[in-house]
């Protein structure tokens, strides 16, 4: 480990029950986590790679039909462990025969967010209605409405507050929409003419809006992007899982090939642009050699890593050590550190807590804090608010004197290039993944379709609730189940005595306090 990190986090384990070839663009090894690495399907030509029983080898290289090109990656070994430092070949890359006469599409994922205080309860609501946001106990799958609908209710005058805070509504969209454009620009002066849509999982544009506009242009060819440079289920799985029930039911889109780019936080122009923003902020400090490096990432409860197999520790820490790595070369040696924000609810979150943290850190006089956004990509309510003035506030409360935070990447040149870089490596792929039969435990998550991610980190698939648009309450059609009902009104009553009496089992597990 790094000496000048303060502070490390447990190791995690991540199991699956298959396993998927790793393209040698995207190939990558946590050094937090050992696993037997996995081999590369390089031997196969794309018919041989259709097949779903073949066995893949190390020793040899992919071809590609009417393609001389191989697309390679370069390795870095760094400390004690193995990790990879992504590098692009795309320019080597002849993209004619890969597209021809197709149509190629890439679809944004983002999370979304309520673009005017209005839209604040309904979001909330198709939020907290997520199954992969809410886990709830198979028998009581059928609370998972009625208690979106207790806790946003709860939550939205305080979130309301926040948003207002921020100009009344999150820019997510307004800056998601600017990066699809930057990088259909980018697309085509690499002379690949797709077009760029943007699908959010909880507010406008939906996914399902997003595929309908897909239907419509006639895209042969999608390439699926989630804007979350580190996999996790509660994110791109949760969005993943959302297009897995509309493929199903649509012929046109079972016709569709497609490929996902689960995580690229390995991408070397990913790691050199947060090095470059990191760098730019170190200097606004009178002694910048003096400042910790505070990575805040936002939390997933603990169980989707030590239960479910979720990669995002795994990955988060590697990609923390790469950026680190970058650092140094330009002789940056600053004390870091990464915590977790973000948690909601009595359950056990990723640790260390950023709020813990950041106190911790003030006891031990520290006095220069520069916070960096690791898991975030697009200014919202978690960087704007509760980094910009909570975790500040906070900070200068607890001794920190001087405190700067790095920005999100928005639309940064060389992150967007890379992006473009990554769709167009990801070409052969479409419609051609092979499934390897190697029994094999993994820590990182392999380029592959929707259903082949899907079976590796979310076996027990269970159907997702609709989004809502407008917010509803009562006896109407989103609580159609007298179960529903009943539970709707049972929670009422509990929330009505907690209300009253300020004594109860909300209480007493914290549930309440922790509500913003």
């Amino acid at each position: 480990m790094r000496s000048g990190r303060i502070q490390s986090s447990a190791s995690c384990s991540a199991s699956s029950s298959s396993t998927f070839p790793h393209p040698p663009c995207l190939t990558s090894a946590s050094r937090h986590c050992k696993f037997p690495r996995l081999l590369s399907p390089r031997a196969l030509s794309l018919p041989q790679r259709v097949s779903r029983h073949c066995l893949v080898h190390e020793t040899t290289q992919f071809s590609f039909p009417k393609q001389s090109t191989t697309i390679s990656s370069k390795k870095h070994l760094f400390h004690a462990g193995v990790g990879s430092l992504v590098t692009s070949n795309t320019q080597a890359i002849s993209t004619g025969p890969l597209i021809g006469e197709e149509k190629i599409g890439v679809l944004l994922l983002n999370l979304g967010g309520p673009e005017t205080l209005d839209d604040v309860q309904p979001f909330l609501f198709n939020l907290f209605a997520d199954p992969d946001i809410i886990r709830l106990p198979r028998l009581f799958r059928f609370l998972q409405r009625p208690l979106a609908k207790f806790i946003s209710v709860l939550r939205a005058p305080k979130s309301k507050e926040g948003y207002a805070s921020i100009g009344g509504g999150s820019p997510l969209r307004r800056i998601t929409d600017a990066q699809a454009e930057d990088l259909r620009k980018s697309l085509w002066e690499k002379n690949v003419p797709a077009k760029v849509y943007v699908g959010m999982r909880y507010w406008h544009p939906f996914t399902e809006e997003a595929i309908e506009q897909i239907k419509k242009d006639g895209i042969s060819k999608l390439v699926v992007l989630p804007l979350y440079p580190q996999f996790s289920i509660s994110t791109s799985g949760s969005s993943l899982r959302l297009l897995e029930s509309i493929f199903r039911d649509d012929e046109y889109l079972v016709n569709m090939q497609h490929t996902v780019i689960p995580s690229w936080y390995q991408r070397e122009g990913y790691i050199k642009s947060m090095a470059n923003l990191i760098e730019r902020e170190l200097q606004k400090f009178d002694r910048p050699e003096k400042v910790v490096i505070f990575f805040s990432a936002h939390g997933v409860p603990l169980a989707y890593v030590e239960e479910a197999g979720d990669p995002y520790k795994a990955e988060m820490e590697e990609c923390v050590d790469l950026i680190m790595e970058e650092l140094e070369k330009r002789k940056i040696t600053n004390a870091y550190t990464l915590a977790y924000q973000s948690r909601v609810g009595p359950v056990e979150w990723l640790k260390p807590y950023t709020d813990e943290t950041i106190i911790d850190l003030g006891r031990k006089g520290v006095k220069s804090l520069l916070a960096v956004p690791i898991s975030f990509v697009s200014e919202h309510i978690e960087t704007l608010e509760e980094i910009d003035v909570e975790y500040k506030e906070l900070a200068l409360e607890s001794g920190i004197q001087n405190w700067g935070r790095v920005p999100a990447l928005g639309c940064e040149p060389m992150f967007i290039s890379d992006l473009a870089d990554a769709v167009i490596e990801s070409l052969p792929y479409v419609g051609a993944m092979a499934v390897s039969n190697l029994e094999a435990r993994q820590s990182l998550v392999p380029l592959g379709s929707v259903e082949e991610l899907l079976a590796t980190y979310d076996s027990q698939r269970r159907e997702l609730p609709p989004p809502v648009t407008v917010w509803e309450w009562g006896w109407t059609k989103s609580a159609e189940t007298w179960n529903g009902r009943a539970a709707m009104l049972a929670v009422l009553v509990l929330l009505l005595l907690e209300v009253t009496t300020g004594e109860g089992f909300l209480h007493q597990w914290g549930i309440l306090p922790l509500f913003r």
